[in-house]
């Protein structure tokens, strides 16, 4: 099983719209039985949260589900825990080393870097653009399931 975490600043926009496009690509492709999926955040400030209503909105227009999220902080132990841990943008990733204590295994990634232009996602809390938020998103989750099947192919394909 492969165990992926997606994490940004608050875990109510980004992170938990990478989880639940994420989440949907696996159980569209039969797959869901090969993955963990889950999100958090860098962040105190939306313990406990909701998906903010934006992201909520979006993926219901795009027809994909969401479950029952609360935003939780990533903690050190998340490290071990995980195959991945996927930020979303250069920011995530400095505070996912700290509270992670660095990243020894190369787990921690942007999920843009997989994609052909690796970039940051911006933050549409901030911006309240959750449509090119949801394009980058959608782009880099497909971009991570073509690139886990090619490298991590054993674990897909039993």
């Amino acid at each position: 099983m492969i165990k992926i975490l997606f994490v940004c600043h608050g875990n109510i926009c980004r992170s938990p719209m990478a989880q639940f496009v994420m989440q949907n690509l696996v159980n569209r492709e039969n797959l869901a039985d090969c993955f963990f999926i889950d999100s958090a955040a860098t962040s105190t400030e939306e313990i406990g949260s909701g998906v903010h209503r934006g992201t909520r909105e979006k993926l219901r227009r795009e027809g994909i589900p969401l479950g029952d999220h609360r935003a939780v902080q990533l903690r050190r132990g998340d490290y071990g825990a995980y195959d991945l841990l996927i930020g979303m943008d250069q920011w995530n990733i400095r505070n996912m080393q700290r509270i992670t204590g660095g990243d020894p295994q190369g787990k921690i990634c942007k999920l843009l870097d997989f994609t052909d232009h690796p970039r940051d996602i911006a933050d549409p809390w901030y911006t309240g653009d959750f449509d090119q938020t949801y394009q980058d998103v959608a782009e880099g989750c497909k971009q991570l399931l073509d690139y886990l099947r090619k490298y991590r192919s054993k674990d897909i394909n039993r």
